[in-house]
């Protein structure tokens, strides 16, 4: 897994940094970052269904490296303890761009990226590829229950600190909130194909907390 992954950032980084040693540098970041043992879901395994998501609508996205540094980052700086791990991962982002020479706008636009996915909601005057950042890091709630129920389990150990009924009120109250919207997801194709699926894994989830 490692190794596509490494060769899908160096693919990346290389359009803006000849520093081959800045890449691997970069790249040993991540890697560290996302191997943290505090991580059972927000990990590798994370990032690289992001990107599995991402290359199947590749077609669609309008600034692709700045979606791909998005995803790369989003999820950087994790503690399940602190609510500011968006912010301090598009922090983190910006100056890595800011390294890579990357222009204030661009780098502008994968900020907005990555503090989306603390609330995964969009603003009319939102990015164009922020409803397929929002979908492509929820794309976990629609699938089949059995690893649906294993993403759960994920979560619950990264929130291992919280005492079972504290936990289990919190995160039916998280999941709650996604039924309470409209949509959960953001993009026309995931509606059409996830949506349901979505929706119905929530409320079994939902259901095995009581």
């Amino acid at each position: 897994m490692y190794n596509d992954l490494k060769n899908e950032w160096l693919v990346l980084v290389s359009q803006f940094s000849s520093n081959e040693e800045l890449h691997e540098q970069l790249w040993l970041d991540i890697k560290n970052g996302y191997s943290q043992k505090n991580r059972a879901y927000h990990n590798l395994s994370h990032i690289k269904s992001m990107f599995g998501a991402l290359h199947s609508l590749e077609a669609n996205i309008v600034d692709l490296p700045i979606l791909q540094f998005s995803i790369w980052y989003h999820d950087l700086v994790y503690n399940a303890m602190r609510k500011d791990n968006e912010q301090k991962s598009a922090e983190y982002a910006q100056r890595v761009m800011n390294q890579l020479g990357i222009s204030k706008s661009r780098i502008e636009q994968a900020y907005q990226l990555i503090m989306i996915t603390k609330t995964h909601e969009i603003s009319a005057d939102a990015d164009k590829d922020a409803p397929f950042m929002v979908d492509f890091d929820l794309e976990v709630l629609s699938r089949e229950w059995p690893e649906y129920k294993l993403y759960t389990q994920q979560i619950r150990k990264e929130y291992w600190m919280y005492p079972t009924p504290i936990y289990r009120k919190g995160r039916r109250d998280a999941m709650k909130h996604f039924l309470d919207r409209t949509f959960i997801y953001q993009t026309d194709i995931y509606r059409s194909e996830k949506e349901a699926s979505a929706r119905e894994n929530i409320l079994r989830e939902i259901e095995n907390l009581r």
